[in-house]
C-alpha cells in the first residue's frame, strides 16, 4: 500500500467514524417521548417532571430524584432527555422520574 493510498484510507475511516457517532447521536434525538399514558409509564409512575410523582403511592420519592441522574438513563448531562431502557425506543426527559430510578453510581 503507498503512502498516498493509507493517507486516504485513514482520512475516509476518520471521516467514517465521526459519521457514525453523528449518527447516534441524531436517533437518540429523534427518538419519541414517552407518554405518561403508556401502560408502562403507568405501571411505573413515570412522570415527565419529578415534582409531579404521586407522594402518596410513592413515599420514598424524593425530590433530587430524576431521570438524568438515573443509573439507568442513557442520555447525556445537561440533555433534556435520553433513551432509558425501561422504555425501548423511547426517550425520557431529564427531569422526569419512575419507580424504577436507581441512584448513578
Amino acid at each position: 500500500m503507498s503512502s498516498s493510498n493509507r493517507r486516504v484510507f485513514f482520512m475516509q475511516l476518520a471521516a467514517g467514524t465521526s459519521l457514525l457517532a453523528g449518527t447516534k447521536a441524531m436517533a437518540q434525538a429523534a427518538l419519541p417521548k414517552v407518554d405518561e399514558k403508556d401502560a408502562t409509564a403507568v405501571a411505573l409512575g413515570y412522570v415527565a417532571d419529578t415534582t409531579k410523582a404521586d407522594k402518596k403511592k410513592y413515599p420514598k420519592h424524593a425530590a433530587d430524584q430524576k431521570c438524568g441522574n438515573c443509573q439507568l438513563y442513557q442520555g447525556k448531562a445537561g440533555d433534556a432527555g435520553g433513551a432509558c431502557p425501561i422504555f425501548a425506543g423511547k426517550q425520557v426527559a431529564a427531569n422526569g422520574w419512575c419507580s424504577s430510578w436507581v441512584k448513578k453510581a
